[in-house]
């Protein structure tokens, strides 16, 4: 028999944000807004590309028209969208460590996901579609919401359709306007550092810097505190749920 362990709690969903958290996508979008504004003779840097990390593709859009890209900014989501989209139905998905595996085991271990993102729903279907079987059940993309991130519409959304609570789900982000969406939604927020610094982020439950080898054990050993505190408050009358843990818990390097 099992032993039980009262104080761990098992996330009601765990919800994905994908680029730079599921799949490394980041640096192919750059690439996409370097040969885009090449094209219109733009001035663009790596620090432009690093500033729209975890922004709604609109913003991104209406940010290259302003730096001289002579296109609509539907247009000019449609194409990156389309060049992103391109290079990962032609490539091998690039799986950010750690991130397939977990979650493929929280489906075996009967843990219902969800993948958040602002990208085109054609392109996050393309990553939810690799993991068949054992992927999301829900997938909740920019187009499908009508306030990007770090307005929390996109998880409590994917929370809804989950029939859960978002205070009883896990997040993962790694960017800071993720972690600000994901946090505003009451969601238990992991925040998993990868090209932008997260040192100086307000909120976010657990930083870490990799989730290669986090499988779901240690999921539930680093976020129970959170849920555990957001359940407790949830249930006293007129109690006011937590958006985050008093206490960050960090793991793989000092922030």
């Amino acid at each position: 028999m099992t032993a039980q362990h009262p104080d761990r709690v098992l996330p009601a969903a765990v919800l994905w944000d994908m680029d730079g958290t599921l799949i490394d996508t980041e640096p192919i979008w750059q690439q996409s807004q370097v040969e885009l504004t090449q094209r219109y003779g733009a001035t663009w840097t790596h620090e432009d590309g690093l500033s729209l990390v975890g922004s709604g593709l609109e913003r991104s859009g209406e940010i290259l028209r302003d730096r001289g890209v002579d296109m609509e900014v539907e247009e000019i989501v449609l194409w990156m969208t389309e060049y992103v989209s391109d290079r990962l139905r032609h490539d091998d998905l690039p799986w950010r460590p750690g991130a397939r595996e977990l979650v493929e085991e929280l489906h075996d271990r009967g843990v219902p996901t969800a993948l958040v993102t602002m990208s085109r729903r054609s392109m996050a279907l393309v990553a939810a579609e690799a993991l068949g079987a054992r992927g999301f059940r829900v997938v909740v993309a920019g187009d499908d919401v009508e306030r990007p991130k770090p307005f929390p519409d996109a998880y409590l959304s994917a929370a809804a359709q989950l029939g859960v609570e978002p205070t009883a789900c896990v997040a993962i982000e790694d960017s800071a306007t993720g972690v600000a969406s994901a946090v505003a939604s009451g969601a238990v927020t992991v925040a998993v550092e990868h090209i932008v610094p997260l040192a100086e982020i307000a909120g976010g439950d657990v930083h870490l810097t990799s989730l290669a080898g986090v499988g779901v054990d240690r999921l539930v050993d680093l976020t129970s505190p959170a849920l555990a505190a957001r359940a407790a408050v949830a249930q006293q009358p007129g109690g006011t749920v937590p958006v985050a843990a008093e206490a960050t818990v960090t793991e793989g390097g000092a922030w």
